[in-house]
């Protein structure tokens, strides 16, 4: 880049300004993917102008880059926009960390890590390095700095604007439009608007130099020519077999024990929810949160023990495995226990956000478990790190397809459809918690509409859903914002095309704004709160 360096500063100080048009007093939507496909557009301009070309298996990135850049204004649930912006910025973070070399999918935990720290100092300190850099090859290179004629540019302006001021004061006189659009425009430089348009410029700047330090880094640091412990460990293993052999067999003992003295309820289901005094609600929640958690630390315990673990011999690295093999059967029939007791407590109390966030991280915990567990047979434990990113990508993908929001308006439409029973000993019938609907955010509008004017919904559900159609519709009326096209978020346009369809059907629910919390009163006279109070 430094036979060119003044289209670094082009290109990231664009970016930067581009990022201050997208964002600046607007609301998230298509402005993301539209800056990250800006950023990635004039990165590679950069980088391929100058003759770098990326490695073909950092092309991969592109592909979950793109899918969850698309997902930022697709999604409004809380969870999955979260992952969408998080993941579309990692993936950016590791193609300029591994544009050249491509070997991000040899990468240990350490080698993200450690190139983590190595982008945040490149972007301080690069740019800095690169503009030293340029001078020293301009002086070297005999190639005198021209002056800019700064004094005289200023003195042509002191001369020009009263001679523009008194010209501009009789066209607006000549002409009205004229005059309202020259009013706009010296509104723009009220006094008022000075410390915003500082606090802009410097951020602008600020984001144009991170750039800038992103791309050199692209190009003179992303070769990963080496990486950490590949032709050997960070540490040598300094704990003996049989230490690690005597806490696998205690821990296995343990978990073995567990299994057998619960097995008995751990799959009786309704059968044998009151064993031992516990009633519904107690079987379905009691243990769940730790057994989650006894498969988090098992992990971290396998890998720590395989990494410090000296074993010498071929008979050692099979007992350990073998221990290993147990130890994640155990803790798999665990998982199977914890995904029994939560299928019984959505049964009883209906999905909520965190239910189903827990119902698709588990089967990817159990999935990362089994392939944790093949790594170490095959003496591939480096690929852990790539079987970790491949999961959590799976689970974020999981969450952007399932679109949680919807599917919990139709799990729970359908559970109080089949009559199912409440998590109290008398066994009472369910009825639908409409209000939570109102917690939800826009992708489940399309969903609540479909159920609505479905001729299979029973008429009390049907005004449960219009009642909840209602305070939402309502809701959207006290946000007076308007929303211009940087902030256009498809999930935000289904929701409005779903309410307009019903909007004849919907105008015979009665809102009562008199009292807070706002209630609406249904054709059949029921009365509904729009708000969702949290137990």
């Amino acid at each position: 880049m430094n036979q060119h360096p003044n289209r670094l500063w082009i290109v990231a100080l664009a970016l930067g300004w581009a990022f201050d048009f997208l964002f600046w007093m607007k609301p998230a939507g298509i402005n993301f993917a539209i800056f990250v496909t800006l950023c990635m557009v004039g990165g590679l301009y950069l980088l391929l102008s100058n003759g770098l070309r990326p490695a073909p298996r950092s092309l991969w990135l592109l592909v979950p880059l793109a899918f969850f850049a698309v997902i930022s204004f697709v999604r409004q649930e809380p969870l999955t926009a979260f992952l969408a912006y998080t993941l579309t910025l990692t993936a950016m973070s590791v193609f300029a960390v591994t544009y050249l070399g491509g070997r991000w999918m040899q990468y240990s935990l350490s080698d993200y890590f450690k190139n983590a720290f190595s982008l945040i100092a490149s972007q301080l300190s690069k740019p800095i390095a690169f503009m030293a850099e340029v001078r020293k090859a301009q002086a070297e290179s005999g190639v005198a700095k021209k002056s800019t004629p700064i004094w005289p540019i200023l003195r042509g302006l002191l001369i020009a604007l009263p001679i523009v001021a008194i010209f501009a004061s009789l066209l607006s006189s000549a002409d009205v439009v004229f005059g309202n659009q020259l009013q706009k425009f010296i509104e723009l430089f009220r006094l008022e608007k000075l410390p915003e348009y500082i606090f802009r410029a410097i951020y602008i700047l600020i984001g144009g130099y991170l750039l800038a330090g992103t791309f050199l880094h692209a190009a003179t640091r992303s070769t990963d020519e080496k990486l950490l412990g590949e032709d050997k460990p960070l540490f040598a293993p300094f704990l003996g077999f049989t230490e690690a052999a005597i806490v696998l067999g205690s821990v296995f003992a343990l978990f073995l024990s567990f299994v057998i003295v619960q097995f008995q309820y751990f799959f009786g289901g309704n059968a044998n929810i009151h064993i031992d005094g516990y009633t519904y609600s107690e079987y379905a929640v009691r243990g769940f949160g730790e057994l989650c958690t006894v498969a988090f630390f098992t992990l971290l315990m396998l890998l720590s023990l395989s990494g410090v673990t000296r074993r010498e011999s071929e008979g050692q690295r099979r007992t350990f495995s073998g221990l290993g093999v147990g130890l994640v059967i155990l803790v798999l029939v665990m998982l199977v226990s914890a995904y029994q007791r939560l299928v019984l407590y959505e049964s009883a109390y209906g999905f909520s956000r965190l239910r189903t966030y827990t119902h698709v991280f588990l089967i990817w915990i159990g999935l990362l478990l089994v392939v944790t567990l093949v790594l170490e047979i095959l003496r591939r434990e480096r690929a852990f790190a790539l079987a970790a990113v491949i999961a959590a990508l799976g689970f974020a993908v999981s969450l952007s397809l399932l679109n949680v929001d919807a599917f919990i308006v139709k799990q729970n439409v359908q559970r109080e459809l089949r009559g199912q029973t409440k998590a109290q000993d008398d066994f009472s019938r369910v009825e639908l918690d409409s209000s939570y609907f109102l917690d939800l955010s826009d992708d489940a509008v399309p969903a609540l509409v479909d159920a609505y004017r479905a001729s299979s919904t029973p008429a009390p559900v049907k005004e449960k859903l219009g009642a909840a159609l209602a305070c939402i519709r309502y809701e959207r009326t006290q946000d007076s914002r308007d929303i211009p096209w940087q902030g256009f978020h498809l999930s935000r346009f289904y929701a409005d095309q779903a309410l307009g369809s019903v909007k004849s059907s919907l105008d015979k629910f009665k809102l009562n704004k008199t009292d807070y919390p706002v209630t609406v009163t249904t054709p059949s006279g029921a009365d509904f709160s729009c708000s969702y109070y949290y137990d």
